[in-house]
């Protein structure tokens, strides 16, 4: 079992940063892929950038990519996202994501991923 908590969400100006950080229980947090998602209002879950158990093979979303970073700490049980030049656009509820496959997969999976946060708002104004 693995128990996700995120934080880090806020209020922000647009061409700001934040950085999201989701820890997670459990001894097997080093054995998973971990990705993020996000929903914003009126809108589905989706994908925005996944990391391997390793931490050696990154995969993002188009609309994230150069200004979204995702990083692991296995010894702390964390995985991050720092992001960069945020726009109004990228306001939504972000979640942070668990799963024993692969992290290419993530996308696909979606919502049958094995486990999940609550979620932490992120709220960018123009």
């Amino acid at each position: 079992q693995v128990q996700l908590v995120e934080s880090g969400g806020g209020l922000v100006q647009a061409g700001g940063s934040l950085r999201l950080s989701c820890a997670a229980s459990g001894r097997t947090f080093s054995t998973y892929a971990m990705g993020w998602f996000r929903q914003a209002p009126g809108k589905e879950r989706a994908f925005v950038a996944a990391m391997s158990w390793s931490g050696g093979r990154t995969y993002y979303a188009d609309s994230v990519k150069g200004r979204f970073t995702i990083s692991r700490d296995n010894a702390k049980n964390t995985v991050y996202l720092q992001m960069n030049s945020l726009k109004p656009e990228d306001t939504a509820v972000y979640y942070c994501a668990a799963d024993p496959g692969g992290a290419q997969r993530m996308g696909v999976m979606g919502d049958n991923l094995r486990y999940w946060g609550q979620g932490t708002q992120v709220t960018v104004s123009s």
